[in-house]
């Protein structure tokens, strides 16, 4: 028996702005971009990870949330204590310029770390902390 990733949910407030980011500043490529019913199924993905979806979707998605628990997830949202992605790439620091270049919100530029990447940090548009991270020679 086997089992594999198909699909993870990144939190986002505004579709448009999400896609700005892991689209345009990520390079990551739209698999689906889906209205239905008032709701919107936006999907993404890496082009050497073609089985694995990233959807970007509302933090609230059940239609009985109450206003009060509306209010408490777009707040935690907003800090960036909801959600967060690792990437991996081959050159963090071409990918740090190129988000940095974007108008990604930096918060660590490049640096190696002692468990064996060197990495950075952004927030995408929703205050998500997004890392990317390059494996060290060893």
């Amino acid at each position: 028996m086997d089992i594999r990733l198909s699909q993870c949910f990144i939190a986002v407030d505004d579709h448009d702005k999400a896609l700005a980011f892991y689209r345009d500043a990520l390079g990551l490529e739209v698999r689906a971009d889906v209205e239905f019913e008032g709701m919107r199924w936006v999907t993404v993905g890496a082009a050497s990870q073609p089985g694995v979806d990233i959807v970007l979707e509302p933090a609230v998605t059940d239609p009985g949330a109450s206003p009060a628990d509306r209010e408490a997830i777009a707040a935690l949202l907003a800090k960036g204590l909801l959600r967060a992605a690792i990437f991996e790439t081959d050159d963090c620091d071409a990918m740090f310029e190129r988000v940095r270049a974007a108008g990604g919100e930096v918060l660590q530029e490049p640096v190696d770390q002692p468990y064996g990447v060197r990495d950075c940090a952004f927030r995408d548009p929703a205050g998500n902390l997004v890392r990317v991270n390059q494996p060290l020679a060893r």
